[in-house]
């Protein structure tokens, strides 16, 4: 079996962390089959996709029992993140459609990166997030540092990340680093109605704001304002603008295609 199951459920691709019996540890070769997934999932048209964990965890971060063995050069692990857990990081970022992730139980270390890489995150209510780098004498990676200081300011990010201890569902909602808290029952139906609503809405105007919204997170505002200007006149060039607009004026609902 898979370490990542791909499924398409209509236009929305789903990936399913598929390394339970490691809580879905991630592997070097794991997080390349996740970034792979990720642009298969275009590749195979798929207008939104929802990523979630099998089992009882969402992504603990690494498998250290798979890639440690005691003698590993100071170098290799650096080596590790630009090969493997970089890549990923940028592929979910670069994608030009939107990301739902639906985190059920522990997402730990760079499971907090996958996590938050969502563009919608829905935590199920025992969920919870966890930066233990420094309880082994390591520092964030796969892009945590960017995502909960972008997402929850500074102060929190040193909390999470000095500390090491668990962020709960509820706080990382009043954080600010996801979207939703739901039953834990509810979860994955939650997530994929939020995938399925953004499946049907005009694909390339939301790849654009995806795009937009991390771009300004280190942008000036002039350099914002253009880079609006520049994707009004793409999204403006699509079918879904022409549909979105012929409905508002015959008041109807619009049927875009993603085109």
């Amino acid at each position: 079996m898979s370490d990542v199951v791909f499924e398409m459920d209509g236009q929305v691709a789903i990936l399913r962390l598929n390394r339970p019996e490691r809580l879905n540890s991630v592997t070097p070769k794991m997080l390349d089959l996740i970034a792979a997934s990720l642009r298969r999932a275009v590749d195979e048209g798929a207008r939104a996709v929802l990523v979630t964990g099998e089992g009882r965890a969402f992504c603990a971060g690494a498998d250290l029992a798979a890639t440690t063995d005691g003698s590993i050069s100071k170098d290799d692990l650096g080596d590790a993140l630009r090969t493997h857990y970089n890549p990923m990081t940028e592929t979910f970022a670069s994608l030009p459609i939107p990301v739902v992730t639906a985190i059920n139980g522990a997402a730990a270390g760079a499971g907090v990166s996958i996590a938050l890489s969502g563009d919608i995150v829905v935590a199920a209510r025992s969920s919870y997030l966890l930066l233990a780098f420094a309880n082994i004498g390591l520092v964030p990676d796969a892009g945590a540092t960017w995502l909960v200081a972008k997402g929850a300011g500074r102060a929190k990010a040193l909390e999470m990340a000095l500390l090491g201890e668990r962020l709960t569902a509820a706080d990382a909602l009043s954080a600010g680093l996801v979207t939703r808290v739901v039953d834990d029952e509810t979860l994955f139906h939650e997530a994929m109605v939020f995938a399925r609503k953004l499946a049907s809405m005009p694909t390339i105007a939301l790849g654009l704001i995806r795009k937009q919204v991390g771009a300004a997170l280190s942008a000036t505002l002039t350099d914002t304002l253009e880079t609006e200007a520049v994707h009004q006149r793409l999204a403006s060039d699509t079918e879904d603008f022409r549909e979105g607009i012929a409905a508002f004026l015959q008041k109807r609902k619009a049927e875009f295609v993603g085109k």
